[in-house]
């Protein structure tokens, strides 16, 4: 008898940028995070792979057409102590888009729009801060415990 591996939730972040701002959504009805802002983002359904996976969810959530060659890799957040199991997080720069980006789902989302790097809202989900200080300083992986950061 084979043993089962063990198995992680992934999920696929979207960073697009446009004249030196940051598309950001905030969180409505979800149970996760309600109230904080956050990239547009899903899970990788199995099947596909992580850039397609981007372009499919850029497709669901903001009603906008990605390719997924047009989706780079930027960091890796793991959350081995998730509340709900181990979680890894892909994050990628969105190179170009065709449409502008809507909300498409306003029952998961109750405003969107574009922040500078400089301005971005105080109610900004926590690890995203994470995220965005090991980009800039050229990192592409980081660990968070949930059970320290809630």
């Amino acid at each position: 008898m084979t043993k089962e591996r063990f198995k992680s939730i992934v999920a696929v972040y979207m960073i697009l940028e446009r004249d030196g701002q940051i598309f950001l959504m905030r969180r409505a009805n979800t149970g996760y995070m309600d109230g904080m802002y956050g990239l547009p983002a899903g899970h990788h359904d199995g099947g596909q792979t992580l850039r397609e996976a981007v372009a499919r969810e850029a497709h669901e959530e903001l009603g906008i057409t990605i390719k997924p060659e047009d989706a780079e890799f930027v960091f890796t957040l793991h959350r081995p102590f998730a509340t709900d199991g181990d979680r890894v997080d892909a994050y990628f720069r969105i190179k170009a888009w065709e449409g502008e980006p809507k909300n498409i789902e306003p029952e998961k989302c109750d405003d969107l729009g574009w922040f500078g790097y400089d301005a971005l809202p105080d109610n900004l989900i926590s690890k995203l801060k994470i995220v965005f200080e090991g980009m800039k300083n050229g990192e592409h992986y980081a660990e968070v415990d949930d059970r320290v950061e809630g």
